[in-house]
């Protein structure tokens, strides 16, 4: 049954994996992802205009006046062939800091007379897990990531906020996020980061890549300004929180 290949209009098609979200399966995303970028490269996909990873499946776009799926689909099976469950690209890691809680967390509180803990151990359990991001999508440079400990493992909010605060730390199933932008939202809010995730003026202009990994750790109020004010403005990209390679 798997993978399937789905028709997306006349201008890209979709391979899908599974139907669930599983690191194995963002494995065998992301290592077609690179599979299919590499044959752009050396020329046997023109007509490919860019590739668009999912938790479970990636969609192929290309422009039809220049190829279409009879050019494209005697390469790709080649190409999910060879695409192993073990992705090929080495994960980025990094390490953010977060300040929880008060006004920066406004649902720290209610999380944890909901599962029972203090509001200190929700903390430890959040920033003591490394996530993988799965995907960027909602938003420019929204990344989704998981895994979540299962204690903290709450359905979105049944009244989504109008507006929640960019930099904005949340939670929603097993799945964790940082809003880049202000936005609406039915998350929950543990805290709130004070490092941009999205620029333009970046050469990938999103600060994450599907298949990196994302600790965090807590800050107070004074450190979350400091922080703040040394990226507003900035059109620097945040490396400084790149775990180095050793370390990770």
């Amino acid at each position: 049954m798997w993978p399937r290949f789905l028709n997306v209009g006349d201008t890209a098609v979709t391979v899908e994996f599974g139907d669930g979200v599983d690191p194995a399966l963002l494995a065998r995303v992301d290592a077609l992802d690179l599979a299919v970028r590499a044959a752009m490269a050396s020329g046997r996909l023109p007509g490919v205009v860019e590739t668009v990873p999912t938790f479970r499946s990636l969609t192929v776009v290309y422009d039809p006046l220049l190829t279409s799926r009879a050019e494209i689909d005697p390469v790709l099976p080649s190409e999910v062939s060879g695409a192993v469950a073990v992705a090929s690209r080495n994960a980025r890691h990094w390490r953010l800091p977060v300040c929880y809680g008060n006004e920066f967390g406004p649902d720290l509180e209610g999380m944890a007379s909901s599962v029972g803990v203090s509001p200190e151990e929700i903390v430890r359990l959040h920033a003591s897990t490394v996530y993988r991001v799965y995907m960027l999508g909602f938003l420019p440079g929204f990344p989704f990531m998981g895994d979540l400990p299962e204690m903290l493992a709450l359905p979105r909010r049944q009244e989504p906020r109008v507006r929640v605060p960019a930099g904005s730390v949340a939670t929603a199933g097993r799945l964790t996020a940082i809003y880049p932008w202000e936005s609406p939202g039915g998350w929950h809010l543990l805290g709130r980061c004070p490092v941009p995730l999205f620029s333009p003026h970046w050469p990938g202009a999103a600060l994450f890549l599907p298949g990196d990994c994302v600790g965090f750790y807590a800050i107070d109020a004074a450190e979350f300004m400091h922080i703040e004010r040394r990226w507003q403005g900035s059109g620097e990209v945040p490396v400084e929180y790149l775990v180095p390679a050793e370390a990770a």
